[in-house]
């Protein structure tokens, strides 16, 4: 819902207030907008992997992921071909591994089909490819007029045109689609939807936004009601589940340490971790002692908190030497070194590299 005006559905031809908000995002972006590595290329490929990779990411951080995986695939052939272990390790410290299972099916997908998707309509049937990343990646590399609505565009949509519909309903997400074509420079259209991203990153903030900068600000509906902290709305918040896990690295008198791949179905997986144990409650010391094989038992951390989509996981660390040869736990017992050579969770990874000490063997 509007509060100024009434919404319009007919998005087949851009209304003049339309056109000049393009034209000014476009020219703030000519003179403001980021130099990044992906917008020098229209190779597609090479597109759909930033898109990809800064999915819930920070672009400083997926910049230098961009980096390795281009080097390391500069094709999506190469990409198709390589193991998923591999994959998996170069994506570690992203978070969200789905993307990167994805990101690995999706190459094997395209490989199969001969060709990269060509248009929008094919690129919506890679997985882990929704509306707004085939836009994305239609119109940056092949000029096609879609639209493209992300966090930013929702904020900058929602606050010049004055719309409380919340970004999280049926609704709200049909009547932003609606106004982001609109609003879309059909002759630019790569132009603008960088634009309009980089202008909700840069100055239409969610916190403190730069509006005294806007070059749009005369016509901003929430600034002149004075409702910019207040838009977008969500209807929704997440709702968070609280699990307790208890990891336990155990190593045995040979300095090889034991491993478990997760399987399907759950956080994780698909990643290599130490044995562990999920309860209701912190587990006790003598609880762990219980459960973990004989031998030297030590804490790590205790209470280390991390933090997923829908989950805040409650963690202790544990380290156990073995006192001798008998372990009953299931797993792979690895070098240091084949260690560093698994994609681990986060929180593991950082206890991992304090645990590792440089004289650890790396090989059998």
């Amino acid at each position: 819902m509007r509060m100024n005006r009434q919404a319009t559905t007919d998005t087949k031809d851009a209304l003049p207030d339309d056109l000049s908000f393009a034209a000014r995002i476009e020219e703030w972006y000519r003179q403001n907008g980021r130099d990044l590595p992906w917008r020098h290329t229209k190779d597609a490929y090479l597109i759909w992997l930033s898109e990809i990779i800064l999915q819930q990411t920070r672009v400083e951080q997926g910049r230098d992921y961009y980096t390795r995986f281009t080097e390391h695939y500069p094709t999506v052939w190469h990409l198709a071909q390589a193991p998923e272990d591999e994959v998996m390790r170069l994506w570690q410290g992203l978070g969200y591994y789905s993307r990167a299972r994805n990101l690995h099916k999706a190459a094997r997908q395209a490989v199969a089909n001969g060709h990269f998707p060509l248009c929008y309509d094919e690129l919506l049937t890679l997985p882990g490819v929704g509306r707004y990343t085939a836009a994305a990646i239609a119109s940056f590399a092949y000029d096609e007029p879609q639209a493209v609505v992300d966090g930013n565009v929702y904020r900058v949509l929602a606050r010049h045109a004055g719309i409380s519909t919340p970004i999280d309903s049926t609704a709200g997400a049909k009547e932003f689609a609606q106004l982001a074509q609109m609003r879309l420079d059909k002759h630019h259209s790569a132009l603008y939807n960088q634009a309009i991203m980089d202008f909700g990153a840069i100055v239409c903030k969610p916190a403190s936004p730069l509006c005294g900068e806007c070059p749009v600000a005369d016509s901003c509906v929430a600034l002149a009601a004075g409702l910019v902290s207040t838009l977008p709305v969500k209807q929704h918040r997440t709702k968070l589940t609280e699990r307790f896990l208890t990891f336990v690295c155990v190593r045995n008198s040979d300095g090889l340490f034991l491993m478990q791949k997760r399987g399907q179905g759950d956080i994780y997986r698909g990643l290599y971790q130490f044995p562990m144990w999920e309860s209701e409650a912190p587990l006790t010391l003598a609880q762990v002692e219980a459960k973990a094989p004989r031998g030297q038992l030590t804490m790590l951390s205790q209470g280390v908190q991390h933090r997923l989509t829908h989950r805040l996981l409650h963690i202790d660390f544990y380290e156990c030497r073995l006192a001798d040869a008998s372990c009953t736990l299931e797993g792979q017992w690895m070098t240091a070194g084949e260690v560093d050579s698994c994609a681990l969770p986060r929180p593991l990874e950082e206890v991992w590299k304090k645990l590792r000490p440089c004289n650890f063997a790396t090989s059998r």
